[in-house]
């Protein structure tokens, strides 16, 4: 179950984040076409609220894959055991630049409970007046996962120091051998 999790939780919360986007969007070009029907107000702000959402959960999920933007090239030209000195110092500095990015949105969060404490009225998004703190809490959410899956990676990457690492070359190959055969062996079934 932990396995799953691990590999799957940003995976299925992006896919129901774009699913509702899916279905509210299409909800609101049906409703336009009826004439008697008024059209939704708060469409727009919801699935902008899912996209921003869907985009804080998706941080974590690049660093799990390690899929975040890179230039290999000039990595897989250096000898094998800095490669992966690379990796662990980039992991370290995913994880710093994380937690520091969670630091200011717990800052946001003060702020805007602060705010609330105070009693002045709470910023509210305006077509469906949900509190703002809510998208700063996801953002929280997002950067404090992003900081944990770095320091996954840490470990994961070290763990496996020893061990042989593909060059992006050597993967890619593998990658396009392996679709082939799935090709071959889909084109044989019929």
């Amino acid at each position: 179950m932990f396995k799953w999790l691990d590999e799957h939780f940003e995976e299925c919360l992006m896919v129901i984040f774009l699913i509702l986007i899916a279905c509210v969007m299409m909800l609101q070009v049906i409703v336009r076409k009826i004439p008697f029907l008024p059209s939704l107000t708060w469409a727009e702000e919801f699935s902008r609220f899912m996209w921003i959402m869907s985009v804080f959960i998706s941080l974590p999920y690049t660093v799990r894959k390690a899929n975040m933007l890179r230039v290999n090239v000039v990595i897989d030209l250096l000898p094998e055991k800095l490669r992966k000195v690379i990796n662990l110092c980039v992991d370290v500095i995913v994880g710093v630049c994380m937690a520091l990015l969670a630091y200011h949105c717990i800052e946001c969060l003060r702020w805007s409970a602060g705010e609330m404490l105070e009693g002045a009225k709470a910023e509210t998004s305006p077509a469906m007046n949900w509190p703002m703190w809510w998208l700063y809490a996801v953002g929280l959410f997002g950067f404090c996962l992003a900081t944990l899956r770095a320091v996954q990676m840490f470990f994961i990457h070290l763990s496996k120091f020893n061990e042989r690492e593909l060059t992006t070359l050597e993967q890619t190959q593998l990658d396009a051998k392996a679709e082939l055969e799935a090709a071959a062996k889909a084109e044989g079934a019929k």
